[in-house]
């Protein structure tokens, strides 16, 4: 299924970007894939390409603006346009009361979560602007919802939902939108199983970690599609929106254009 459409996907080595570019890339959507990890990038560039897709995967940190500016180069060089751009990557850590935080874990938190996104949006605005194309932001219930130990994370999700408001009263040819995923069945539960008793209240991670033990876990590649279908056709009445992947105008549209059948192209959801 031919498709010229290009997208870039931050947080692409694994989870929901990963599975959002191999739902993109088996209906020929051309992906750039963005991550700190080399070696999965290349993994999933690999299968992607045996799979007769076209995937250029790049080593960035989103927190480092200059490293945003030149992976939009790249990509621009590369396939000669940019049309929208899944802002995925992120850290749930750290985990712990604000009395008792470390202040560099947190700004990191805040530089990867928000200003990540910001640079990635800055760096391929002007194409995203000829396209009319889209910004898909992944926010979190966090974001309307304080949890214990969460602070950064919770605030860098609220941020970046107004962020995506103001990108949208900003940009009128462009349609920015944050997604809620729910909870899913990623790198950030097993950190939360890890790391979070006696940090967190005992009862959240007695709730996460049930959710795991009863296989109730949301497999990434379900938000996955829903973000990878926005990607593609976002409507503009949605633009500045904060919606849930299982809104009925979402969901039932990426199911109608990608189907149910997905075959992962790495081992494993992380």
């Amino acid at each position: 299924m031919p498709n010229d459409q290009v997208v870039v996907i931050t947080g692409a080595s694994r989870g929901m970007g990963a599975a959002a570019a191999t739902w993109l890339a088996g209906v020929g959507v051309k992906v750039a894939l963005l991550a700190r990890s080399e070696h999965a990038l290349t993994q999933l560039t690999a299968s992607i390409e045996a799979a007769g897709g076209a995937a250029l995967p790049l080593v960035v940190d989103v927190a480092d603006g200059s490293a945003c500016l030149e992976a939009a180069a790249k990509v621009r060089h590369h396939f000669n346009r940019i049309d929208a751009l899944i802002n995925n990557a992120g850290v749930l850590e750290p985990l712990a009361p604000v009395s008792a935080v470390d202040t560099g874990a947190w700004r990191r938190n805040i530089e990867v979560n928000l200003i990540g996104p910001v640079a990635m949006t800055r760096a391929v605005l002007p194409d995203l602007k000829k396209q009319q194309g889209r910004v898909i932001n992944v926010s979190s219930g966090a974001a309307v919802r304080p949890i214990k130990a969460w602070s950064a994370y919770c605030a860098a999700k609220a941020a970046l939902n107004h962020f995506t408001r103001v990108l949208a009263a900003e940009e009128p040819r462009v349609t920015a939108v944050a997604v809620r995923p729910g909870v899913v069945d990623t790198q950030m539960q097993a950190v939360i199983r890890r790391q979070g008793p006696g940090m967190m209240a005992a009862d959240m991670v007695a709730y996460f970690t049930q959710l795991k033990a009863d296989d109730k876990l949301i497999p990434a590649h379900l938000p996955a599609r829903s973000l990878a279908w926005l990607a593609l056709h976002a409507p503009a009445a949605l633009s500045g929106e904060f919606v849930e992947h299982t809104d009925p105008q979402i969901f039932q549209p990426a199911l109608d254009y990608f189907g149910d059948n997905f075959k992962p192209l790495l081992s494993t959801d992380f």
